[in-house]
């Protein structure tokens, strides 16, 4: 499937059930009514099963149903900072070492501090969006039922590709849970056997969320394709893996379980199957990233196209934000720069100071590397990741530079690589020289040294995973698994609000479920510390 199919078609859902659980007059999830269409009456098209899915995908993507100024899925917030990859990345990045912001923009300091509130309206508007995403996903299910199918006279040959459909709807509400679980912790638990008519959802614990989604990744990954048999963009049994891996791998934070030992099988599997690396690390985020070799290391991505999913978050937020001071806009594609990310001291020493390895992509000239003022975008080095360009140097599809082409990736090989070296290292199976080539792949791809045997411990897991994922919303998570991102075992700049870092409380491993959602639904608990 070209990138192109993958998009927002314009047509929504009129859902039937509560916008679980954040639905308040300040945070409208709701489509606006007249732009709506009935579940039933959408469903009288065979075509309009695929295109519904592709709706599903494209929530990832997108900010509303009309482009990134119109009819956004969630009001009370500018559009863009509503997208779903923007505010997921916030969390998971602006929160480290990795990133701090210039802007001041409401409470958006707050992240890197680790200040934030429950009245925070980015977290709430990033709630809001996983909310939203379950639902259209739950109503899709619900609207796809073999009863349902049966009545409207579909044929065998489609139901089949329906139940794949399905299986591939499931995973995309598993994959939002399990952000919803890593991030908040409990919440609600809605699925499409909930009451379709206004209920206030009771509230699930994390290990509730954390069994759901564990049983459903088990019960559908036998009904997904098998890997890299799929069309682009869409999911296979690898990307089921590599999610149930990722919750296992994390299963200690989550439920106090180590689950290391199971994650293993899981990514053998990944590993094995036909996804392969690509040769050029840089070229990962370039804007031809969909056809440039980057595809085959791609397990899952989320499609951006400056033409067809136009917003200002994803793609086209890593590629403006991060440009300023005396960068050239036009080296990546785009018509200027926001000014507005960098990364601190901490993590550019990750990096030795004469490094050949080109995943350190720092733009220095004009830049300090220390911060002494966050809201000057020359203090801290910028970094260059994300590029609006092809590998021969052309710009993206949206020639007046505005939005980006470049995809997003959730899960890469490179990435299971490094799950297998750590379960290697806290022995938890594998083999420690098979980890040890793994590693020196990814190594070997960016130009950097070789290590052996000897250098493998967790706290160059930790700092290789910073090497090789930086920006792709991977570090707040690493960090919790591995003990570093609250208290004071890890300090970095402006942690806690000092220059210097300063420990940050436990509590904050979560962020509060927001001061709206608890408005809404009574029944919703607080995390602690909130």
């Amino acid at each position: 499937m070209k990138k192109t199919q993958i998009k927002l078609l314009g047509i929504s859902l009129l859902l039937l059930v509560m916008l679980f659980p954040s639905c308040t007059d300040d945070l409208d999830q709701a489509p606006e009514s007249e732009n709506a269409i009935p579940g039933e009456q959408f469903f009288t098209d065979a075509a309009s099963y695929k295109q519904n899915l592709a709706k599903l995908y494209a929530g990832f993507a997108t900010s509303g149903q009309s482009g990134p100024s119109g009819s956004p899925d969630i009001s009370g917030i500018d559009e863009g900072e509503s997208q779903y990859i923007r505010g997921l990345w916030l969390m998971q990045e602006l929160t480290t070492d990795e990133a701090v912001i210039a802007w001041n923009d409401g409470t958006i300091k707050d992240f890197h501090s680790q200040t934030w509130t429950s009245l925070d309206r980015f977290i709430a508007a990033t709630f809001a969006r996983f909310s939203f995403q379950i639902v259209n996903c739950n109503e899709f299910l619900r609207q796809t039922t073999d009863e349902k199918l049966t009545a409207r006279g579909v044929d065998a040959a489609l139901k089949a590709e329906i139940a794949t459909y399905r299986a591939e709807a499931r995973f995309l509400r598993a994959m939002t849970y399990w952000h919803l679980i890593d991030t908040f912790g409990g919440g609600s638990l809605v699925t499409e056997n909930s009451p379709s008519t206004f209920f206030y959802p009771e509230y699930a614990s994390r290990a509730e969320l954390f069994k759901f989604v564990d049983e459903e990744l088990t019960a559908i990954t036998a009904l997904l394709k098998a890997p890299k048999t799929n069309e682009a963009f869409r999911v296979d049994q690898a990307a089921a893996w590599m999610l149930q891996a990722k919750l296992y791998m994390n299963a200690k934070v989550y439920v106090g379980t180590d689950k290391y030992a199971d994650a293993i099988g899981l990514i053998n599997k990944v590993i094995a199957s036909p996804y392969e690396l690509h040769t050029n690390y840089n070229q990962l985020f370039f804007a031809d990233n969909d056809k440039n070799g980057a595809q085959n290391e791609f397990i899952f991505a989320i499609a951006f196209d400056g033409l067809r999913t136009q917003t200002y978050g994803g793609t086209t937020f890593l590629t403006h934000a991060p440009v300023g001071g005396s960068m050239k806009a036009s080296e990546f594609g785009i018509n200027g720069g926001w000014a507005g990310i960098r990364t601190t001291a901490a993590f550019v020493d990750k990096f030795s100071a004469n490094t050949t390895d080109t995943r350190g992509q720092f733009y220095k000239d004009g830049q300090s590397k220390e911060i002494k003022n966050i809201g000057t975008f020359t203090d801290g080095y910028a970094v260059q990741k994300f590029r609006n360009v092809t590998v021969a140097g052309a710009p993206g599809s949206d020639k007046a530079g505005n939005f980006s082409d470049s995809d997003y990736p959730i899960f890469r090989l490179a990435d299971a690589y490094l799950m297998y070296a750590e379960c290697a290292v806290r022995g938890a199976g594998g083999n420690v020289a098979t980890a040890v080539g793994y590693v020196n792949a990814l190594r070997t791809r960016a130009k950097g040294a070789t290590v052996t045997t000897g250098d493998l411990n967790l706290d160059f897991i930790l700092d290789e995973r910073a090497r090789e994922l930086h920006w792709e919303g991977q570090r707040r998570t690493d960090l919790i698994r591995f003990g570093k991102f609250t208290g004071g075992s890890y300090l970095w700049p402006w942690k806690g609000g000092v220059a210097g870092g300063s420990p940050t409380q436990s509590f904050r491993d979560l962020f509060p479920i927001p001061a709206l959602a608890l408005a809404s639904n009574s029944k919703l608990q607080q995390n602690p510390g909130y």
